[in-house]
């Protein structure tokens, strides 16, 4: 299809040519030549019928180049209103961005009244079917009888869906909607009324100055998000956009707002500011809203990343492969060779949990005797594309301590030193009373003994000055209460984490920084990643860090080998056996009464059948786990953006049994 539109732009920019070079001669082909309309081949002309209303459209549909070739094939469906206006531009947009996908134009009414049409023009009843409210000027609605976007939506939900989905194979979980300007307000409107409609919405620069009120009442009407709710969440992406020079943003500002204001984590919402008006944005608003809605038809993506991790589009479709690619990571890959009734189980547990079913949850891996042999993705998950780690990263910051002392910077009596003693720049004479019984294996089990209050610690949490380096530790030991033994008890945060950092910043050579990247991070081959700096500039211990699901695998299988990697002891295995190990008992009400502790890895028994397996793992908000099971050579990794983070229940009844007689 590319070479025939190019040959095609070829002949027309030739006849442009003749035409201005052969004047003398125009004036006569124009009296002897009749001119004939350019029909599009690809596209097909459909008469459809409201069938309530007896109102008469046409739908203009163009497939994909191998429609015909691939008849086991469902396609995504791309629907616009406005249709003879933008046509054109999503014809070749998807052309070269998004080839595999089936275009539904839908015209104007056609048999509109003929004085009308000649007076407003053909696109008259876009007035009519794309408001939602009637005008408060009698005479203006007696002339365009606005306010029936109800109904055209009715006629879209019943009619035009119902037709293309019985004609053509199409994907029910990849359904489209692009408007722009009037057409946009008209997708604002079937987004809170009936989200339903579609998967995705494109809302172009929407016209809703005087509209806003009325769609906060619809985002009322329907309800407020509840994570227990599976039907109280919109489930759209959605793309808003307007010109840079439009005069009326702020309206769509404020709806952007109302969206986001749902903490809906079943909403995408990504916002893009296009250079210019209301009227040249069109173009570049097409590219970029087709670019975007490829991102979510594939686990990899194409994207630079630059999105937040909140205004990614969820995934049409999951991806789940029991033969992942050979992508040469470093990671080994082979074929989930369990029975079927538990590749059965498996599967099926994964279409749940795209479903939702279980939680919000991006990525499902499992690697067996070193080989990835599932891989899944869902909602915002990609496989190319760094996770946020949440507070997994205190068990990575653990395993960059056993690389130190591997290296020989730091010994196993170490641990049980005064965590002072490493930091030389540290004032003795200020900081609080029995400073010294904070210890390394205290903090890393969480029994720093840190008081501290929180009001104080708000005026100075971000004095990037007074906390640099070792002033961290400083300011924390001398704000805190004085350590007692009483007060060296189970408190979970990130203090302790950043105690540890700091030690580990102080005995190695340079910066903790460049050691994370040299001696861990690059070794095993992980670099899209980001580790964000904490204000003290040292690298974030408990946080803030983002890798990619695969990249997670590598870490666990270097736990599950005991701290080797190619035949190279990596990690200090007589570290990593007390560290993964369940040293202390967590105390806080949120963590399973029958999870222990390492140092920052938890621990728990995984009961299948009469038998029992230790499982270690790093645990982060919402579902970020690293799970390691050495007894069945298991690592699982799961990515997610779950509230409740319930997803262990399946993980531990399904996917680990699988396993066991394997």
């Amino acid at each position: 299809m590319k070479n025939k539109k190019g040959l095609l732009i070829l002949i027309l920019l030739i006849l442009t040519n003749n035409a201005f070079t052969q004047k003398s001669s125009v004036k006569e082909y124009a009296s002897t030549v009749e001119s004939s309309s350019l029909v599009l081949p690809q596209i097909q002309v459909v008469p459809i019928k409201d069938t309530k209303t007896e109102r008469n459209y046409e739908l203009y549909i163009e497939l994909p180049e191998d429609y015909s070739e691939n008849n086991n094939k469902n396609y995504p469906v791309l629907y616009y209103t406005d249709a003879m206006w933008h046509l054109e531009m999503l014809s070749g947009s998807t052309e070269y961005i998004l080839e595999d996908i089936i275009l539904v134009g839908i015209s104007w009414q056609l048999d509109i009244n003929k004085d009308l049409k000649k007076e407003v023009g053909k696109h008259v009843s876009r007035y009519r079917d794309y408001s939602f409210r009637k005008s408060n000027k009698p005479e203006i609605q007696f002339k365009y009888q606005f306010g029936q976007a109800n109904k055209h939506l009715d006629f879209i939900r019943n009619d035009i869906i119902t037709y293309v989905d019985k004609t053509y194979r199409t994907d029910p979980n990849s359904r489209t909607y692009f408007g722009y300007s009037m057409s946009g307000e008209f997708g604002a409107y079937i987004l809170l009324s009936k989200p339903d409609t579609f998967n995705n919405y494109i809302l172009g620069s929407p016209s809703i100055k005087n509209e806003v009120a009325y769609l906060s009442e619809l985002n009322t009407k329907f309800g407020p998000f509840d994570a227990s709710n599976r039907n109280s969440s919109l489930n759209a992406n959605v793309f808003i956009s307007y010109g840079s020079l439009e005069k009326d943003m702020e309206p769509i500002e404020e709806f952007i707002k109302l969206l986001k204001d749902r903490r809906d984590s079943g909403l995408s919402v990504l916002n893009e500011v296009i250079e210019g008006t209301h009227g040249t944005a069109f173009p570049m608003t097409t590219v970029r809203s087709v670019t975007w809605l490829s991102s979510m038809m594939n686990h990899v993506s194409s994207e630079n990343n630059d999105i937040s991790f909140w205004s990614t589009p969820h995934l049409n479709n999951p991806y789940i492969s029991t033969t992942p690619e050979n992508r040469n990571d470093g990671i080994s890959v082979d074929t989930l060779a369990v029975n079927t009734k538990d590749r059965n189980a498996i599967l099926n547990l994964s279409q749940e949990i795209f479903e939702g079913k279980h939680g919000s949850y991006d990525a499902v891996l499992v690697s067996h005797k070193n080989k990835l042999v599932f891989e899944s993705y869902y909602k915002k998950g990609r496989i190319n594309v760094p996770h946020g780690q949440a507070s997994a990263v205190k068990a990575y910051t653990s395993l960059v301590l056993g690389r130190a002392m591997q290296m020989g910077y730091l010994s196993m009596e170490d641990l049980n030193k005064p965590l002072i003693s490493f930091l030389k720049d540290i004032n003795p004479e200020k900081i609080t009373k029995g400073a010294e019984k904070i210890t390394l294996h205290k903090a890393l089990t969480m029994h720093g003994g840190l008081t501290i209050n929180n009001d104080t610690w708000k005026d100075i949490e971000n004095d990037s000055v007074r906390l640099k380096g070792q002033g961290l530790v400083q300011t924390l030991l001398e704000q805190t209460k004085p350590i007692t033994s009483e007060s060296q008890t189970y408190l979970y945060g990130n203090f302790n984490p950043m105690l540890v950092m700091t030690v580990i910043d102080a005995v190695v050579p340079g910066t903790a920084e460049d050691f994370i990247k040299t001696e861990l991070l690059d070794k095993l081959g992980i670099t899209n990643y980001t580790w964000s700096n904490h204000i003290s500039g040292l690298p974030e211990a408990g946080w803030r860090v983002s890798m990619m699901s695969r990249d997670m695998i590598k870490l666990g299988n270097l736990v599950l080998n005991k701290g080797k990697l190619h035949g190279e002891q990596l990690i200090s295995a007589e570290y990593l056996a007390t560290a993964t190990s369940g040293i202390v008992k967590p105390t806080e009400d949120w963590m399973p009464k029958d999870y222990r502790y390492g140092y920052f890895w938890y621990q728990t028994s995984v009961q299948v059948g009469n038998k029992s397996y230790d499982a270690s793992f790093a645990w982060g908000g919402g579902g970020q786990r690293v799970i390691v099971i050495a007894a069945l050579d298991l690592t699982i990794v799961i990515s997610g953006h779950d509230r409740e983070d319930k997803i262990m229940t399946p993980i531990s009844e399904i996917i680990i049994p699988a396993f066991v007689t394997q």
